[in-house]
């Protein structure tokens, strides 16, 4: 295992959401549930997820269990308290521009040691948006709201300073 690069973050926010609110139309509005989702600390599992969050264990979303953002691709221009829950992304990262590592493996320094993540696809930017953030924000987050991921390690994550890693050669799920 080669590390390609390191880079000091921060892991801003957290959220886990036990159920999708945004589905249906976007002119209806999202579900009902807590007015926030967001945690101090998140249990990830190899190839399972987020404890607690909907995308968990569901074979479905395998390789897209774990939504990972740059803070600094928010469009505060549209609304400057814009967060995840808004975007409905699970980790927000300021310090690294994580749309760019779709095909590699990233690394957090976690709470219990490094968690890994598979990097799979960027996250697409929906009609939701436009709705959850303000108009324009679907159309300001193409190409940079964030990517799906699948655990490749078991940890805990937790909001604060940490390394970020792209490496090379991490095994694959068994």
């Amino acid at each position: 295992m080669k590390e390609v690069e390191v880079v000091r973050v921060e892991v801003v926010e957290l959220l886990v959401s036990a159920s999708h609110r945004l589905a249906g139309r976007p002119a209806d509005g999202p579900s009902e549930g807590p007015d926030d989702e967001r945690v101090p600390q998140v249990e990830v599992r190899r190839g399972l997820g987020l404890v607690g969050d909907r995308y968990f264990g569901r074979p479905a979303h395998k390789d897209a269990s774990v939504t990972v953002m740059s803070a600094e691709n928010l469009p505060r221009h549209i609304d400057p308290a814009v967060g995840l829950r808004h975007t409905r992304r699970n980790i927000l990262l300021r310090g690294v521009d994580v749309d760019a590592y779709v095909g590699s493996t990233i690394v957090l320094d976690g709470v219990s040691g490094p968690v890994a993540f598979a990097v799979n696809r960027p996250a697409r930017p929906c009609a939701w948006m436009d709705v959850t953030v303000g108009p324009g924000a679907q159309r300001a987050l193409r190409g940079k709201s964030g990517v799906r991921c699948t655990p490749l390690t078991d940890g805990v994550l937790a909001l604060g300073r940490t390394r970020f890693r792209v490496v090379d050669g991490w095994p694959s799920p068994a």
